[in-house]
């Protein structure tokens, strides 16, 4: 069964979101958008694409800013979100693994195309381990 993914970025991240979407073609992600280069903000394509993971719509989420830091922080706000941040292909396994990480920021101006490119494919192929970070990941969703 394959897994449902939406898609977003900013204007800064739209050129690396055409061009994975590009090869990823039979992957038919859920585009949210933006669509262009014209300038957007980050936090509505974050808490957009974060919803439709939190309500199961889709199974994980790859949002794309400049860096990655701002729309991973609007992506996190949503409490059934863990966003990770990455900028290598292990800290994508790592945060699928020991984080059970539902989404992943990746910065377009810091990671380059290639890179991006191995770092989605390992974010998309990892799965949870569970067992000893099943407790600390539970951990995650409460609010104190």
């Amino acid at each position: 069964m394959s897994k449902k993914i939406v898609i977003s970025s900013d204007h800064a991240g739209f050129a690396l979101k055409e061009y994975l979407r590009a090869i990823f073609e039979e992957q038919k992600f859920i585009d949210l958008g933006c669509y262009s280069e014209d300038r957007v903000d980050y936090p509505d394509y974050g808490f957009a694409a974060a919803a439709k993971v939190a309500s199961g719509e889709a199974d994980l989420g790859i949002i794309i800013c400049g860096s990655g830091i701002g729309i991973s922080i609007a992506a996190n706000r949503n409490p059934k979100v863990r966003c990770a941040l990455c900028h290598t292909p292990e800290t994508a396994i790592l945060a699928r693994q020991h984080n059970d990480a539902n989404m992943l920021a990746i910065g377009a101006r810091i990671v380059e195309k290639p890179i991006a490119l191995e770092i989605i494919q390992a974010f998309l192929t990892t799965e949870f381990e569970g067992g000893r970070h099943e407790m600390r990941v539970a951990k995650l969703s409460k609010t104190s």
